[in-house]
């Protein structure tokens, strides 16, 4: 008899629970929701994020707002975010290196990479593109790498930080190309272009969202992309693997929340969150920056973080690349 009421009591608490759920979800939300981007003004996380939160705030009618916190490849960000309330109103931009690079570099984490989140969705993925200043001397990935060998330690590279995508873009090409170039880390994409542009460093490899516009006004030059096949975003340029064999890399960007947001709420972002990059302008705006707009369950979210860790964390080992704890 006691078993019985154990269980009806263990029944009576998960209907409850699922009904204080749907009701939390069908009044949510009822205040601004922030977005906290783990880059500076002007890198891709930072113009996706507003390009949704726009998109969003109309749909929901409550204010997405961009919270933007740059600094340690998204590690500070990603801190930041994991001590939030897991209520619906804080959700992280999560990138290619918080979910896979970070977790493969740096032994103690400020946030638990795999438990601490909630995946929503993907928003978008996209192969990087290689620009240089335009004063070097190199019009293709061949001309670079002669360039580099003439010059060893002489050529440097802008990342958006340690053990950002940039950073292991640029390892990696210094691995399979047998090249040195020297490592130049910043607190973010936009403003490591703009010492591209100012020709305090020669180049970097970053997304074509982030360096879109100053490559088509030419203050950078193009050379190629890193993908295994062309982007389709850029299709006039060449793959580094058509110089560089083996080589290979891209980087995504998706939406999470904190563990523990209730799962209708999660539920009622995904579909906020897919309708809105499944808009004609966000996907033109996304695919005209050289991207390819995303959208999937949080199930798929979730096995393409595992996917994504294990793949790159296999050419982390090869590159050497660590952080101190």
């Amino acid at each position: 008899m006691r078993s019985l009421k154990t269980a009806l009591f263990s029944l009576l608490a998960a209907a409850s629970l699922v009904a204080a759920s749907a009701a939390l979800a069908q009044a949510y939300p009822t205040k601004p929701i922030r977005l906290i981007v783990p880059d500076a003004p002007g890198g891709s996380p930072d113009i996706l994020g507003r390009m949704l939160a726009q998109k969003m705030s109309e749909s929901m009618g409550q204010q997405v707002i961009v919270e933007n916190k740059p600094g340690a490849a998204g590690l500070l960000a990603a801190e930041a975010a994991s001590r939030t309330a897991p209520d619906g109103y804080n959700l992280f931009m999560s990138t290619t290196s918080v979910w896979a690079i970070l977790p493969s570099v740096k032994k103690s984490l400020p946030y638990d990479a795999t438990n601490g989140f909630m995946p929503i969705t993907r928003i978008a993925t996209a192969s990087n593109v290689l620009v240089v200043n335009p004063s070097v001397q190199a019009k293709s990935v061949a001309d670079l790498v002669k360039l580099v060998k003439a010059n060893p330690g002489s050529i440097n590279y802008a990342s958006a930080g340690v053990a950002t995508p940039a950073h292991l873009a640029g390892e990696m090409l210094n691995l399979l190309a047998d090249i040195k170039m020297t490592h130049v880390p910043y607190k973010g994409a936009g403003p490591a272009l703009l010492d591209v542009i100012a020709g305090q460093v020669q180049l970097i490899i970053t997304s074509p969202i982030a360096a879109g516009a100053h490559m088509k006004n030419g203050k950078v030059t193009a050379l190629a992309t890193t993908g295994s096949q062309r982007n389709p975003g850029l299709p006039e340029l060449p793959t580094i693997a058509e110089s560089v064999p083996g080589y290979d890399i891209s980087q995504s960007w998706g939406i999470t929340t904190p563990a523990g947001t209730p799962p209708a709420i999660v539920r009622q972002l995904n579909a906020e969150i897919t309708k809105a990059i499944n808009q004609p302008d966000v996907r033109e705006r996304i695919s005209a920056m050289g991207a390819v707009p995303v959208t999937e369950t949080p199930e798929q979210f979730t096995a393409f973080i595992a996917n994504e860790r294990k793949r790159l964390g296999d050419v982390i080992i090869k590159t050497g690349i660590v952080l101190a704890d």
